[in-house]
């Protein structure tokens, strides 16, 4: 792996600090070699703690930052003030409008969602994994943003890198599922061989933001499942029947 820490950035959020870190950069070894930073990925927690630390100087140097045990839920916290790594609360997703705080995300193919409201010092980090997509994570942490003076109509968001739809084949029950939801969801679902679905997550995340009155929305468009390089992916590490899968973290800061 090199050895910067690439944090990929999104016009839409220009101004604020944050990154979507990819797995270049970081000290972890062996099948999750690269910037690990999930301490329950059963790497060393030695080097998951520099990982996380190279991570958040690259985005916002000096800031605390903030993680959530994720359950894939719509559950959002706000936070005012920061807790230890071995106190986190069950959430999905985290709000704040506190500087030097730096939310964050990890992901291994669900989808990471940074917002902010730059006018309002307010930012947002959900992770929006299929589960938690559905029952409306995104739609709470707006919410919350809300909550803490921010406006829908200026709030913009970014799409990090997640699991793309042609990497994406689900079953019949996964698609009725959505379809139970809104019959609208047909069109995030395209044929794939019999008796399945090739789901669009990414676009599924940003109908819903679009949705909640957001109109500023970016999706990057990068596929983890795809890219073993750059990203790490649970659906690919469990197709090569790897031991273990590393997770990419995704930060914002309030400016």
């Amino acid at each position: 792996m090199a050895d910067t820490v690439e944090a990929i950035t999104a016009e839409a959020l220009a101004g604020v600090p944050h990154g979507f870190m990819t797995r270049r950069g970081g000290v972890s070894t062996g099948v999750l070699v690269g910037l690990n930073c999930g301490p329950g990925s059963g790497d060393d927690l030695g080097a998951v703690a520099e990982n996380r630390k190279r991570a958040v100087d690259a985005v916002s140097p000096g800031a605390r930052l903030v993680t959530v045990y994720q359950v894939h839920s719509p559950l959002c916290i706000t936070v005012s003030d920061p807790w230890d790594d071995d106190a986190r609360p069950e959430a999905d997703a985290l709000v704040t409008n506190r500087p030097g705080l730096v939310l964050g995300i990890l992901t291994a193919d669900c989808a990471p969602v940074l917002l902010a409201d730059r006018e309002a010092g307010v930012v947002g980090a959900a992770h929006a994994g299929w589960k938690g997509a559905i029952a409306g994570v995104t739609d709470i942490t707006i919410a919350a943003m809300d909550a803490l003076g921010a406006r829908r109509q200026r709030i913009a968001a970014a799409i990090g890198p997640c699991i793309a739809q042609p990497s994406y084949e689900v079953d019949e029950a996964f698609r009725d599922r959505f379809m139970s939801d809104d019959g609208g969801n047909a069109m995030f679902f395209s044929a794939g061989r019999p008796g399945h679905f090739q789901f669009d997550l990414e676009h599924y995340v940003a109908g819903r933001l679009e949705m909640a009155g957001l109109r500023r929305i970016k999706r990057l468009g990068l596929d983890t499942y795809a890219d073993p390089k750059r990203f790490y992916s649970f659906r690919r590490s469990t197709h090569r029947r790897e031991p273990a899968y590393g997770r990419q973290i995704s930060l914002i800061a309030s400016s």
